[in-house]
């Protein structure tokens, strides 16, 4: 689901509604001090819940002092970010 290494997450689940939940929880738990890069360059399908569980992950960082930059978001929910007016708030790298 998430693949964890000092300083970066690798997501490698759908990013879809079915898995949203558990997403959300698997990187609350993988926070960790310092700043992360989420790679989503292996997420091969996602929906609008993508950009929520971005938001999530987003949302509890600071709680680890943790800061989240996302590198190679997909298209399709890069389009819907910019649709929903939150783009500016997902970081990249």
């Amino acid at each position: 689901m998430i693949e964890v290494q000092p300083g970066s997450w690798r997501v490698t689940a759908p990013m879809r509604m079915e898995h949203a939940a558990a997403l959300l929880a698997a990187g609350c738990r993988a926070l960790q001090p310092g700043e992360v890069i989420v790679d989503l360059a292996a997420v091969a399908d996602a929906d609008s819940s993508a950009v929520a569980v971005m938001l999530g992950w987003l949302r509890a960082a600071p709680h680890s002092r943790s800061t989240l930059r996302f590198a190679n978001i997909p298209a399709g929910v890069a389009a819907l970010a910019d649709l929903y007016g939150v783009s500016e708030l997902l970081p990249r790298p």
